[in-house]
Formats: C-alpha cells, structure tokens, sequence
C-alpha cells in the first residue's frame, strides 16, 4: 500500500442558482447547476499505521487546521468508516479563496475522501461516499462527481449533466467574503425565495442536448441581495458582459463573479479591466472525464 498521494481540488462555478423555499428543516430548497473548474487547492495525504489521530497543515494561517476544517472531519468521517487506527497527515495548499462562493473547503474535503480511497484501495460504496460527503456540507457531493451536475434539495442531492463544450474562465475575487449562512439569513428576511412549484430546471440547460446557448444568461438569486450592498460587483459583471463574456454571475452566495469567454484573447482583453488590488485568475471549465484524470498529480 503506498503512503503518499497527491491530489487536487478543483473549485467550482455556479451557472445560475435559485433559491426556493425555506424547509422544515431550516434550510432552503434550491435549484442550481455545478460546473467544475480547473483552479485549484493541493493536497498530499500521508498515512502512518504507527501514529494516530489526523494531523493537518495549510500554507494559509488563516485557515483552521483543526476541526473547524472540512478536510480533517473527512478524515476523520473516513476513519470511522473503514475502521481506519493508524494516523493521517495533511498538508494542505490554498489557492481557491476563502469565503468566496467557489467552495473550496468543501472541493478539499471530498479531495481528501476521494484521496483516501485511492491511496489505501479500500473502496466505499457510491452511495456511502455520497452519504458521508452530504454530513460534511451541502457542496461537497457535487465534488465527488465533477463536470457539471444539477444539484437539488440543499444542493446535495446531485445528478450528472452532460458537459458543455469548453470555455475560458476568468474569476474575479475582491478581497471581502460573504457569509452564506448570513446570505440566506438576510434571503429570509427580504421575502427574497421563490416557490417551489417550478423548478426551472430547463432555464439552467439540465438538457441531453445542448448549445452554446446554454451558457447564458447565468442568473443567480443572491445577486439581488449581493450586488445592493456591494454595487462595484454589479458594475463588474455588466462589464465583464460589454467585454465578450458569454455569461458573467455571481458563483455561489459570492463574493467572487465569473465570466465565461469563447477564446483566451477575449478573456485577456476582459481582465485588463479588473479594478487594482482585485484577485483575478485565468483558468477553464473541465469536463467530468479531465476533473477525474487530473484529481491526482
């Protein structure tokens, strides 16, 4: 059994996200599509059969290297599950922004499963995997599949799309974080949810078939509520539309926008308007086949 695996965590996109309504509960309905993206965290996972207990360590201070982060409860998820006793260390590598809608720490937590799993060879079921991924966080299932997924219920109840043809990717971070528990708290409170009798799936391009159409427009419903407080993303994303973007949204509850671009050269010519100071990263949509060849390094 090897003792070392290198594995990347890729952040994801949202191609429109509707809220619907509150459950009993307490979370709410939504309708929304996951597209994977080739920007990306880094792990490498140890085992030792001589140590016990998980041992994490992350590149930004940030970043909670105890419980308070997904990847050590995965592992500890997974422990428990394979009746694991030896230790386990991470050394985690940031580049997805924190509290950016890009989900990363739920992207390294089913990195860390997946990880696991491949490095030891002992296998869980689809169905396990899924179950233990949904008690770490709604996003985290749609990370163990890729591509681009619907994701219903709270988000983690996630069927496979096909992929759409490949687009260049710019993502803009501003540097602030929105909180998503604070998001919905504050949807709750402006009446903000729609019903829950339409779905909309065909909106979001949930089709077997598909074309270029399906990219835009991308409509998320945390704009309205995002883009009132801070009206420079707003600015943004109208912007990076004038620039050639097929479709610019908001991704997740925010705070980073995303702008999907036909050639690199538009994209390019689009970036040179990020305001200074903003974080802005070139990247590209990946299709289920490349996110699972290019999970390990």
């Amino acid at each position: 059994m090897a003792t070392t695996i290198r594995v990347r965590a890729f952040a994801k996109i949202n191609l429109g996200l509707r809220i619907l309504a509150q459950r009993p509960d307490g979370y709410h309905e939504i309708r929304t599509i996951y597209q994977a993206v080739s920007l990306a965290d880094r792990l490498e996972i140890s085992l030792s059969p001589r140590r016990h207990g998980i041992h994490l360590e992350c590149d930004d201070p940030a970043i909670p290297a105890g419980r308070a982060n997904l990847v050590y409860r995965a592992g500890e998820l997974w422990k428990r599950a394979r009746k694991f006793r030896g230790g386990i260390h991470v050394r985690l590598r940031k580049r997805i922004p924190a509290g950016s809608g890009l989900g990363g720490a739920s992207s390294d937590a089913a990195a860390a499963l997946l990880g696991l799993e491949r490095l030891t060879g002992d296998r869980l079921s689809v169905a396990e995997r899924l179950r233990l991924a949904a008690r770490l966080g709604s996003d985290v299932p749609f990370f163990l599949w890729g591509g681009r997924c619907l994701g219903i219920g709270r988000g983690e109840e996630v069927y496979p799309l096909g992929d759409l043809p490949r687009r260049d990717c710019l993502i803009v971070f501003p540097g602030f974080t929105v909180s998503t528990a604070e998001a919905y708290r504050e949807v709750r409170r402006l009446g903000l949810t729609e019903s829950p009798r339409r779905p909309k799936i065909h909106f979001f391009g949930a089709r077997p078939h598909f074309s270029l159409e399906d990219w835009g427009p991308a409509e998320n419903d945390f704009e309205q509520l995002v883009f009132a407080r801070w009206p420079e993303l707003a600015r943004l994303k109208r912007q990076l539309i004038r620039a050639g973007a097929e479709t610019a949204s908001l991704t997740g509850s925010g705070s980073a926008v995303f702008a999907l671009f036909d050639s690199a050269r538009t994209l390019a010519r689009a970036a040179a308007l990020i305001p200074r100071g903003w974080k802005q990263y070139s990247t590209r949509t990946l299709s289920r086949p490349e996110y699972r060849r290019l999970l390990v390094q």
